[in-house]
């Protein structure tokens, strides 16, 4: 791992939830909402958990929520939301390369704007599936390829700009090739998603379950 790049990466995201307010909202993405609400609720790894939206949003459920981020500012975020929503959820501070969890010990594992460096995604990718239960799901939103489009038109809706960061249907399928897709589509949303996702974006989405 270049570590120099880790660092570079953790001051980023702490300096953008340091700011006032919360980044991307309070409010859960629109796509994981919907498809969390038909699941009955167990447990939940949500990897790239920023300030809490989403864990939050599922631990409201009863879904009992393991976040993890590289920030402590988004930690403090997190833990701060979850009190005002009267809920608890776990929060680890760390590298997802670094950090273990139990085998096969998720019944979700939500994917939400998770996106890593181009030598990094497709190893997280297979890590984050050992620790999940056969029949487990896998829940995904990300930026596409043509996002990169969308965000020279209007850099609001945000997203990263390394094409190599975003992904493809081609590459889903590689990384969970023996899962069963319920859902794998590329498609045009309209992000409302605090003040850094605002706007017209091109996103891949995907839900597959894992072989039991």
């Amino acid at each position: 791992m270049n570590e120099s790049w880790n660092v570079a990466d953790k001051n980023r995201w702490d300096t953008r939830y340091e700011e006032s307010g919360f980044a991307y909202g309070k409010e859960p993405n629109i796509f994981f909402k919907e498809w969390l609400q038909k699941l009955t609720p167990g447990t939940i790894l949500m990897p790239a958990d920023g300030e809490g939206r989403n864990g939050v949003y599922a631990a409201t459920l009863n879904w009992e929520v393991t976040a993890c981020d590289l920030s402590e500012a988004g930690k403090l975020k997190a833990l701060e939301l979850a009190k005002e929503k009267q809920v608890s959820i776990t929060y680890i501070v760390g590298d997802l390369e670094k950090l273990e969890f139990e085998l096969v010990s998720f019944d979700i594992i939500a994917l939400i704007y998770a996106h890593f460096s181009s030598d990094r995604k497709s190893m997280l990718h297979k890590k984050l599936q050992r620790y999940l239960k056969p029949g487990g799901l896998i829940i995904m939103e990300a930026f596409s390829k043509a996002h990169l489009d969308f965000n020279a038109i209007d850099p609001k809706v945000g997203g990263p700009k390394e094409i190599d960061m975003l992904f493809s249907i081609a590459e889903i399928k590689a990384d969970f090739e023996n899962y069963e897709p319920l859902l794998l589509e590329e498609r045009i949303v309209e992000l409302e998603e605090g003040k850094y996702h605002i706007g017209q974006g091109a996103v891949i989405r995907f839900v597959g379950r894992k072989p039991m």
